[in-house]
């Protein structure tokens, strides 16, 4: 299929920022993968640029600065005229959804879920009051219903993990021509790629990583620290744990604690070079959404992992996982010391890794099906929407309810 020269404007909760969380190197793996098949793309956000943000003027992308609850934006998004707007995040349609629809209605209108949001913290939640999960809970959320009308309102809605879009479809019965099932996207590893990688005995010690303002990135290590890391450490005393990521708090830095070999060492500048030293990656997740991205960096590197039934939901099952997958303290500390002694489980561990790369996240495959399925739209849009009715009715009363509360609070701020 031919290039096609169309323009998409995205719009950002934040500024990516790829060194700093998987949802960071998600967004730019979406923006080069639209670049590369010929788009022109914007990016606007209300946020401030920090220090770590990614300089799109590098890679050809417009930066956009926009507002929030202000009229400025319908200028600007006139003016840009795209054939795609995307929201990153639910949160981010329900703020521009409405000014988008009005001034740029044939746009085809996409939402980049990064994850369900509302699984995430009903998750959380049943963890915070040590209740059993069930996707019951899910309905007497609010924010259940804001994120599934945000997808209801949307022409697609990305879906990064295959369980969200199975829950999406069986337990709230949204149309599957609304929804586009996008993983990461990335590279295929090639013999030459895994022949590179340190061995078994080359690596030593253990490691984990995350953006710690994500909240179970943050509890997985206080998890790891006071029920595993104990048990790990007994067996294997001179065996050592590695905590990197950004945004550490005095919380995380104060989890460290050289008499056990539990060390923290906060943001990384050299996340590849780093996993490809440690032997095993620890991710304890016990609660979360969408692919965890530690867990793929790490297979991406050579570095198998053992994690939680949330940490390798979306991205393989157990008997195919690149260490193992355990949810109970005794079973994940014995787990881990099998894999960080067993050369030959660590061994088959990487190769299932690599397996799971080159078959799950196939960049090629994923980019040419949504570049086909966003022309399919732009070119029956009208005819698709009709289908939805139920969006069509959720815009209509959002766009008259969210119109006043924002010209309410432009009107105050003035």
């Amino acid at each position: 299929m031919d290039k096609l020269e169309l323009h998409i404007f995205i719009i950002g909760k934040v500024w990516p920022e790829p060194g700093s969380s998987a949802a960071g190197a998600r967004m730019m793996q979406l923006i080069c993968a639209l670049k590369e098949n010929g788009w022109r793309v914007s990016f606007g956000s209300a946020a401030d640029k920090s220090e770590y943000s990614f300089d799109l003027d590098s890679i050809g992308v417009e930066a956009v600065e926009v507002k929030l609850n202000n009229s400025s934006f319908d200028p600007v998004i006139r003016s840009l005229n795209p054939d795609a707007v995307m929201y990153d995040r639910f949160m981010t349609e329900e703020q521009y959804g409405w000014r988008v629809a009005e001034q740029c209605p044939d746009a085809v209108r996409i939402l980049d879920t990064e994850d369900l949001h509302s699984l995430r913290y009903t998750r959380q939640k049943a963890v915070n009051q040590q209740l059993e999960f069930n996707t019951q809970i899910l309905f007497n959320e609010e924010i259940t219903k804001r994120e599934i009308a945000a997808i209801l309102r949307s022409d697609m809605s990305l879906i990064i993990s295959g369980y969200e879009e199975n829950l999406l479809k069986e337990v709230f019965e949204i149309r599957p021509s609304l929804l586009f099932y996008m993983p990461y996207l990335l590279e295929s590893l090639t013999s030459k790629t895994v022949e590179s990688w340190p061995g078994f005995e080359e690596r030593s010690h253990f490691f984990t990583i995350g953006n710690y303002l994500h909240k179970p990135n943050a509890d997985s290590v206080v998890y790891l620290k006071e029920k595993i890391w104990p048990l790990i450490h007994k067996r294997l005393p001179r065996a050592r744990m590695f905590i990197y990521g950004a945004y550490a708090d005095r919380q995380i830095f104060d989890l460290e604690d050289s008499h056990t070999g539990f060390y923290v060492r906060g943001r990384v500048e050299n996340a590849q070079q780093v996993m490809h030293q440690a032997r095993v990656c620890l991710a304890p997740l016990r609660f979360g959404a969408g692919l965890k991205g530690k867990l793929v960096d790490a297979m991406m590197c050579g570095l198998p992992s053992v994690t939680t039934s949330i940490g390798a939901e979306g991205i393989a099952e157990h008997k195919d996982w690149c260490g193992f997958i355990e949810d109970h303290p005794e079973e994940y500390a014995d787990a881990a010391v099998k894999l960080y002694t067993d050369q030959t489980v660590w061994e088959k561990a990487c190769r299932n890794g690599v397996r799971i790369i080159n078959e799950r996240f196939n960049k090629e495959h994923f980019t040419k099906r949504w570049v086909q399925r966003i022309h399919e739209l732009k070119n029956n849009l009208e005819a698709h929407r009709m289908k939805n009715f139920t969006g069509r009715m959720l815009m209509h009363h959002t766009a008259a309810s969210t119109r006043y509360m924002s010209k309410w609070i432009e009107a105050k701020n003035r």
